[in-house]
């Protein structure tokens, strides 16, 4: 697929057939070749075979890498995948980041959102699924989330890869008047043995280019593969250790302004009037801006900027949010559990009736609060406008969004935005979101011509996030006299994240349609139940929210888990043992727990004062069992001794980057656990830096151990899937150390410190 003109009409018309479960296939052709995304990039004697591959005259393969690097080992795990099919030598290996084109949409962040009755969810090709790719190749989205990278790319960036060493071939056997089915390919050199010939991929690429070859489809099989499964170093690890990788952050230009912003405070206020005159005449200051929630000054440097701009007196109108507090939030979800305008996301039998005339009944309701994402790189921007065009640097999940909406802010033609996507200093769904864009176009604007560089100290961005939703979960069980759960009933109530999301982006166009990141985790558990009900009661709330390192996994994940593991008490019965019972044609999750108990030596004895937990959670399509081992003291100071990790995410790339990523998941989720808590005061949020917004240090940071279990099953995630079952495990640990049930996150809010 070749460039397709995106009009805002097409965007604003998939987003709503995407968002409300309707998927319409747009068939759509074009004129352009394989290779017309990359040829613009080419540098002398570098040849782009297709959208994905340039390979200059030595011999050098350069890989466009159209997803965002944030510390997850994209660059080289989409990399590989390409050198595997090519049989190139990976040392001859480089990525670039992909230009904005609709080659490079990302199809599978889509389909994930399709309803959890399709199969697709299962393994299988369906039509929604097929409908939903046709969607997004419409929008044309080049997203990085939903831990959909190298999902999406397997079949694409394998296929140009192949495709590429059949051009290669072809071009080689044309030279040496042979067969290509004669030649064979091993790192990066063709060669024919009949006639001892051989040349490196560099002496054939200008003829390759040449040459017409379609699609292959003739990918190696598992029992082949050289690189996939294989540890491979990190491309990206050597610019950072040495200094010379560029974040969003490092951005230095020529003539370069900065910024710095004061935001109202309470969520949706405006600014009412400001007193220019008190900054404008200070060392350095440049312009004061003003857009509708806070005021931007300008200097020629940052700290000038940043001085001027809190010494600058703004006066903003509060508007309706001003009444709002975490304990009135907490209250009106904990009183929606009783709303009869619940949306239904799984139903089997009849839970409700198998419930009222159950004898043996337990029932739990969960709460968390919300999250700040808190990326290491502050939030940062640089754009520079001119009469006619804009160029924007950036670390983005969405650079087609960045384009978007930097042509709508400066009113410029489409085709004179340049988008720099730079490394990202993590992003977690933060980066996905357009504020930051929308806010420096804005304020470059008024100084045209020269590139604006607008910084966000971490007080504007603890305090302006789009943060992870607060929730509370409401449980019922019905317990069989063979112990197992015969009925299965559990209503979650929060704020939908893609209607949030949604209303940022086109706030006219928004919908109340259904949102899976409400109820996932929740509605698709592997456990075997008669009678299932889950539901979800959608609130509105004047506080953001925002796709939070795995949405509503995160939350989900602790709520059923912790449920299962109060059932598991109330039946007298093991954690591990009562889960399985009720796996019993759910094999690949069985093989993951009793990996599980295995490694963590689960059966055997611990001192008093420890426990051991357990929790088993499937995202994004790869599973993951997690066992804590945790130590509990008088004072109620909770050590995280150890925790054994299990993945199945099907077929495992590079294995270290899955470990990697495991255990940054781990620390992820056990910040959140331990001290995350978002707190709002009037509208506004009181925590402002780290010092009230605590993270894991290392002399907190348990010894994790991660196992890697790969089934074949089909291709999982591995970025968001092991954040979601560190907190039910610790809480589980807890329980079976002190016999204290934690419903409550963080941990702090029951007493516990760490």
């Amino acid at each position: 697929m070749g460039k397709f003109k995106l009009t805002r009409r097409k965007f604003l018309v998939a987003g709503a057939l995407a968002g409300g479960g309707l998927a319409i296939g747009y068939g759509f052709k074009t004129d352009d070749p394989d290779n017309a995304a990359l040829s613009a990039s080419t540098s002398e004697g570098e040849i782009a075979l297709n959208a994905w591959i340039k390979i200059d005259t030595k011999g050098i393969v350069t890989v466009a890498i159209p997803r965002s690097e944030m510390g997850q080992g994209i660059y080289t795990a989409l990399a590989m995948l390409v050198a595997e099919e090519l049989d190139a030598d990976f040392e001859t290996i480089r990525v670039e980041q992909a230009p904005i084109d609709d080659v490079y949409a990302n199809v599978t962040v889509l389909q994930d959102a399709l309803p959890f009755s399709d199969k697709f969810h299962d393994g299988e090709d369906t039509i929604g699924a097929a409908g939903m790719a046709n969607v997004a190749g419409l929008l044309g989205v080049q997203a990085t989330g939903g831990s959909t990278s190298v999902r999406d790319a397997w079949i694409p960036m394998r296929q140009a890869g192949a495709t590429a060493k059949s051009m290669l071939v072809t071009a080689a056997a044309r030279t040496w008047k042979v067969s290509p089915d004669e030649c064979s390919v091993e790192n990066g050199v063709i060669s024919h043995s009949r006639t001892n010939k051989s040349g490196g991929f560099g002496e054939f690429v200008i003829k390759a280019a040449s040459e017409t070859v379609p699609l292959s489809n003739n990918l190696k099989n598992q029992d082949n593969y050289k690189l996939i499964g294989k540890p491979v170093y990190r491309l990206d690890i050597p610019e950072k250790v040495n200094g010379a990788a560029v974040f969003g952050i490092d951005i230095t230009l020529p003539d370069m302004a900065y910024a710095a912003v004061k935001l109202c405070p309470v969520f949706g206020g405006k600014v009412a009037s400001y007193e220019e005159k008190a900054v404008v005449e200070l060392p350095g200051v440049l312009k004061v801006v003003a857009f509708e929630t806070g005021v931007a000054v300008i200097a020629d440097s940052f700290w000038r900027a940043k001085t001027a701009v809190e010494n600058l007196p703004v006066i903003f109108e509060s508007g309706e949010a001003v009444s709002t507090s975490s304990d009135q939030i907490i209250d009106l979800l904990t009183q929606s559990v009783g709303n009869d305008d619940a949306r239904t996301y799984s139903e089997i039998g009849d839970a409700t009736s198998a419930l009222s005339s159950a004898p043996n009944k337990i029932t739990a309701t969960y709460t968390v609060p919300y999250l700040a994402h808190a990326c290491l790189e502050p939030m940062n921007c640089t754009a520079k406008v001119t009469e006619t065009g804009v160029e924007v640097w950036m670390p983005n999940q969405a650079p087609t969004l960045v384009k978007w909406f930097a042509e709508k802010i400066a009113d410029v033609p489409a085709e004179n935005i340049k988008v720099h996507t730079t490394l990202l200093g993590g992003g977690f769904g933060r980066r996905a979101e357009i504020d930051l864009v929308l806010m420096a176009v804005t304020i470059a604007k008024s100084l045209k011509n020269r590139p604006v560089k607008l910084v966000w100290t971490r007080e504007n961005d603890i305090q302006h996030d789009m943060y992870r939703p607060a929730a509370v979960s409401q449980f019922h069980a019905a317990l069989g006299a063979d112990g197992k759960i015969e009925a299965w009933k559990n209503r979650i109530v929060s704020q939908s994240v893609s209607g949030s999301f949604t209303a940022r982006l086109i706030p006219w166009a928004t919908m109340d349609v259904p949102d899976n990141t409400t109820s996932e985790g929740a509605a698709d558990i592997p456990y075997e139940f008669t009678n299932r009900l889950v539901d979800h009661v959608p609130v509105t709330l004047p506080i953001p929210v925002g796709f939070w390192r795995s949405v509503g996994h995160s939350y989900n994940g602790f709520f059923t888990e912790s449920f299962m593991d109060e059932a598991a008490f109330a039946a007298k019965q093991d954690p591990i043992e009562f889960r399985l019972a009720h796996l019993r044609d759910n094999q690949d999750f069985t093989a993951v727990l009793q990996k599980a108990k295995e490694v963590s030596n689960w059966s055997s004895p611990l001192p008093a004062g420890k426990g051991r937990g357990v929790a088993l959670h499937e995202s994004f399509g790869s599973i993951v069992a997690q066992v804590a081992e945790v130590s509990v003291d008088d004072e109620k100071v909770v050590t995280i001794d150890k925790v054994y990790c299990v993945i199945d995410c099907g077929t495992v790339v590079n294995p270290d980057t899955v470990v990697a990523q495991m255990e940054g998941g781990i620390i992820f989720g056990l910040s959140a656990a331990l001290f995350g808590e978002i707190t709002i005061e009037n509208g506004q949020v009181v925590n402002e830096n780290f010092p009230d917004y605590d993270m894991i240090r290392l002399a907190n940071a348990p010894e994790i151990e991660t196992f890697l279990a790969p089934s074949g099953r089909r291709l999982g995630g591995v970025g968001e899937p092991g954040t979601p079952p560190i907190a039910p495990a610790v809480t589980n640990a807890i329980f079976a150390a002190t016999g204290d049930r934690v419903r409550t996150l963080p941990l702090t809010k029951s007493g516990y410190s760490a």
